[in-house]
């Protein structure tokens, strides 16, 4: 009886055995298949969409969310216990900020395995704590998000601080260790002076690389989109005291789209509302801003200081230069008492500085400041300028390091300035003359300085432009705080014109000090 059903079991078997054969071959084919997501297919994206017309985000809100108000908006929380990577006890977690009032325009964010695939992450109302809101958030589907933010362990390993966010057009901003949100980074700056208007590129879409069980660093891919331009873009983020982001460029102007006069490459936005140089009259905190100078050091080696002020009108100034080393627009000041702010705490907020990486060509750093009422407007903004754009559909590469610092920032290798201020001791010039003849007092201090012998013959080396008269420049010990000071007092010919005065130090035929420029303001 076995011998006679042993050949129809058998071929049963052959034919469920091709069957599963052929449907393994088929899945491992299809797995093969599936599609990969690195740096290179990013580029290619967006330099597709580089060649097709800007579409603008179609997408509505809900009623709900377009007439929330900003106390119903922040009554919004993400359920921390619902963190991306939280199960699974990685170095890094993922947070994502909820759409609504300022914000928006979606973004798609997706999670990048190791093995290159993508899985998205979906809006889901389950991650959200919605607090004393009474609408019912079920039937809106999968809306997107307003952005994301990365939390690492930066200053205990009791708990995940929050490292950088990414929200709100290109705008994203980093912490190191012991600092306190202040200034802003963003991805690209079209046209911020000199055009028909600014532009604001926004990234639409996020792949945010799944970090390793031991991971220092996470990896974040974007793609930036804007009626005249297009972008691939890399960050590389490393924390610690001082938080290491490496950034990688590629942008594409877009084919048929309007000219750009002014393409700013790693923008850098903050507020500056009094200082030592200009106090706020009726405030009692000495200093407000989140930033206190941009510093640059151009191709020669020369470092630059520009203090930074609160104009009454738009003021830009350009420095050009060929393959700048760094520039940053600085928080020098650390020191409470400067601000006496026990909420905002401005000596805690990081300086942001810029390394290139590789050759940058001719071009120039281009600082923007504007009038504001109040310390809750960024006036000040900070960017490279290249002298020459690429065709549309031709990618400008670019890459830099951009460092967040705290009180151990980047200073010149010499000596730099610790303070400038604008002002008179006792003087017999009327007001009118003091106004036509301003008087600065400058400290400088560093290595180059202290290395001086004793009696050491210092000159201060001051210029103007042709608007200006210098009639004073005094360098002297400053026995109190062992430091350098300046006395120098200038002459304006034309007070509706401003002024461009430069000033450092010299011993003997050494230049021992980075060079103050300061823009002395129409009246």
């Amino acid at each position: 009886m076995s011998s006679l059903f042993t050949p129809f079991s058998s071929l049963r078997r052959l034919r469920a055995w091709t069957v599963l054969g052929v449907l393994l071959a088929t899945l491992a084919g299809a797995s093969a298949q599936t599609p990969r997501f690195d740096w290179n297919s990013l580029s290619e994206l967006a330099q597709t969409r580089a060649r097709q017309p800007f579409q603008a985000n179609g997408d509505k809100l809900p009623p709900e969310l377009a007439n929330i108000t900003y106390d119903q908006l922040r009554d919004i929380r993400f359920r921390p216990e619902r963190s991306l990577w939280r199960a699974e006890g990685l170095p890094f977690e993922a947070q994502f900020f909820h759409l609504g009032l300022y914000q928006t325009e979606p973004v798609r964010i997706h999670e990048l395995l190791a093995d290159g695939t993508v899985r998205h992450v979906p809006y889901r109302t389950s991650d959200f704590d919605y607090g004393q809101n009474s609408f019912d958030p079920r039937p809106w589907g999968d809306l997107g998000h307003a952005g994301f933010r990365l939390h690492f362990p930066l200053n205990s390993t009791a708990y995940k601080d929050e490292l950088v966010v990414f929200q709100g057009a290109s705008y994203f901003r980093a912490l190191g260790a012991g600092q306190q949100y202040g200034l802003s980074a963003r991805g690209l700056a079209i046209d911020t002076v000199g055009g028909t208007g600014e532009e604001f590129p926004r990234f639409t879409e996020f792949w945010i690389q799944r970090p390793a069980a031991n991971a220092t660093e996470v990896t974040v891919l974007a793609l930036l989109e804007s009626p005249r331009a297009t972008g691939a873009y890399r960050f590389v983020i490393r924390p610690g005291r001082q938080t290491l982001t490496t950034v990688t460029a590629r942008v594409f102007l877009r084919a048929g789209a309007g000219p750009v006069n002014t393409l700013g490459i790693a923008p850098l936005t903050s507020m500056f509302l009094s200082g030592e140089n200009q106090p706020m009259p009726g405030d009692f905190r000495p200093e407000v801003h989140d930033s206190d100078g941009l510093m640059m050091v151009n191709g020669e080696g020369e470092w630059l200081w520009r203090p930074l002020q609160r104009p009454q009108a738009v003021t830009v100034s350009s420095f050009g230069m060929r393959n700048p080393r760094g520039f940053g627009l600085m928080q020098r000041d650390r020191s409470f008492a400067s601000y006496e702010d026990v909420e905002a705490r401005y000596e805690r907020r990081p300086s942001a500085w810029i390394k290139p990486l590789g050759d940058w060509g001719d071009g120039r750093v281009e600082l923007v400041q504007l009038p504001t009422p109040d310390e809750t407007h960024d006036n000040v903004v900070a960017y490279w300028v290249p002298a020459a754009l690429p065709a549309p559909g031709q990618a400008m590469e670019f890459a830099y390091e951009m460092a967040w610092q705290g009180d151990d920032q980047q200073r010149p290798p010499s000596s730099w300035v610790t303070q400038s201020r604008r002002g008179y001791g006792f003087t017999r010039l009327t007001p009118a003359e003091q106004a036509r003849q301003p008087q600065y007092v400058l400290d400088f201090a560093g290595p180059a300085l202290d290395a001086l012998p004793a009696g050491a013959q210092v000159r201060a080396v001051v210029t103007t432009n042709t608007n200006g008269r210098v009639l004073e420049a005094l360098a002297y010990p400053n026995p109190a705080t062992r430091t350098w000071r300046v006395s120098l007092r200038v002459e304006r010919i034309d007070p509706a014109q401003p002024v461009e005065l430069r000033a450092f130090l010299q011993h003997l035929n050494d230049t021992v000090s980075e060079t103050w420029t300061h823009l002395l303001l129409p009246e």
